[in-house]
């Protein structure tokens, strides 16, 4: 397949984003009762990210570092800003809301979830962004702890941390981000500040790198220049091919008509790999319109015919296309689409970011049923739910970007 570029829009003049609607429409209802099958929802507050700045105790209580007693603290993973975006046509939230005043759409929970904490992982500054499960039960997690401590780990059945792998296999990653395993039980990382994605066997060996550490840049296969930009997470096709998301948001940070000749294109992407990391194909967003995308921040297979389901997250909506790049619809949603994922029914879910819930949802894009209790770092709450696996039995297990602990909800 030939790559696909969808060009930028020619006219943006008194351009307004969708999440700027939705945003204005969140704030214009306050609540709604359940109907057809959705659940209630109402509007709830922020709740101050601590930006990983906290530490969690063996029961999962979260205590806040406050700013004025950080003192030293090594610096939290999280990659920088880079360049301010200035050349894609909808940039930035300039004159919008900052993200600690966005209104929370909260659904009410109809589904009998519960919430423990019986991971116990090692205490330190750091969010833990991404966790994934392997056939035998095996749950792996990603955290974005500093230079020097342990950032990927593995728990058995048993709940018993039994490895560690060190920064002297995978480096430091500078921004952990998006994690899966793969039919054969290996564990592939993304580091979207430093632009890679490794694959590590269940041992946690070094397999394969897909990019190069430190050179963010643009994959052009006719010049057999195979750069990640921005990845973010990974899926895997029915047949066991990769899908790659690349891109937080377009240019951002800003890389188009950069200096640097490999790095021109700075625009979310899905990449398509096979397993074995040759070039099937890839296609972009441009922000604007049916089947663009802003950002690939939420990324998931449809088990029943393999259409690859990206989450745009600060558009709010899913957007879906075939497993080879056709595009076949877009699903406007309420919430901050983070992560995406399908139970073993076939269901496709979504996480709600800082909204702090996962949503069971239709094809439709329909919200069938929530969990979670809001943001914060109560019992049951996320201050970002992203990125998170389903046991055999269909309990969700989940990270928090900005807090270091692992929630089980079970029934």
């Amino acid at each position: 397949m030939k790559t696909q570029y969808f060009g930028l829009a020619a006219l943006v003049l008194g351009l307004m984003t969708t999440a700027a609607f939705s945003q204005a429409s969140r704030l214009a209802i306050q609540s709604e009762p359940g109907h057809d099958g959705t659940p209630a929802w109402h509007l709830g507050n922020s709740f101050s990210d601590p930006t990983g700045f906290s530490v969690v105790e063996a029961d999962g209580t979260v205590t806040v570092i406050p700013r004025d007693q950080r003192g030293e603290q090594p610096r939290v993973p999280g990659g920088d800003a880079g360049p301010p975006c200035s050349h894609s046509p909808v940039c930035g939230r300039k004159g919008g809301f900052a993200r600690g005043q966005l209104a929370r759409v909260n659904y009410d929970q109809t589904l009998g979830y519960k919430f423990s904490y019986p991971y116990v992982v090692p205490k330190g500054i750091g969010g833990l962004p991404s966790v994934a499960l392997d056939s035998k039960g095996n749950l792996w997690v990603f955290k974005r702890s500093p230079a020097g401590v342990v950032q990927l780990m593995k728990f058995d059945r048993n709940h018993k941390r039994v490895l560690d792998v060190p920064e002297s296999v995978i480096g430091h990653q500078d921004k952990a981000h998006g994690m899966a395993v793969d039919k054969d039980d290996n564990v592939w990382i993304t580091d979207n500040g430093q632009a890679t994605v490794m694959k590590l066997s269940p041992e946690g060996k070094v397999l394969m790198t897909i990019g190069v550490k430190g050179k963010r840049g643009d994959w052009v296969e006719a010049k057999n220049q195979h750069l990640l930009w921005q990845p973010v997470m990974v899926a895997f096709a029915p047949n066991g091919d990769l899908y790659i998301a690349e891109g937080h948001a377009n240019e951002s940070p800003n890389d188009v008509d950069s200096p640097d000749p490999a790095n021109q294109e700075g625009v979310a992407r899905i990449l398509h790999l096979t397993a074995d990391g040759k070039f099937v194909g890839q296609w972009f967003g441009n922000e604007v319109g049916q089947g663009k995308f802003d950002s690939t921040h939420g990324l998931a297979i449809d088990p029943r015919n393999g259409d690859v389901w990206i989450g745009d997250r600060e558009q709010y909506r899913i957007v879906v296309y075939t497993g080879d790049g056709r595009f076949v619809k877009t699903l406007q949603m309420r919430n901050l689409v983070c992560a995406l994922n399908f139970d073993h029914k076939g269901n496709p879910w979504m996480a709600s970011g800082q909204d702090g819930q996962f949503l069971k949802l239709n094809r439709d894009g329909k919200v069938l049923g929530a969990v979670g209790n809001g943001m914060g770092i109560g019992t049951g709450q996320f201050t970002e739910a992203s990125y998170w696996s389903f046991d055999p039995k269909d309990n969700l297990i989940a990270g928090d970007t900005s807090v270091g602990r692992v929630t089980v909800m079970s029934k």
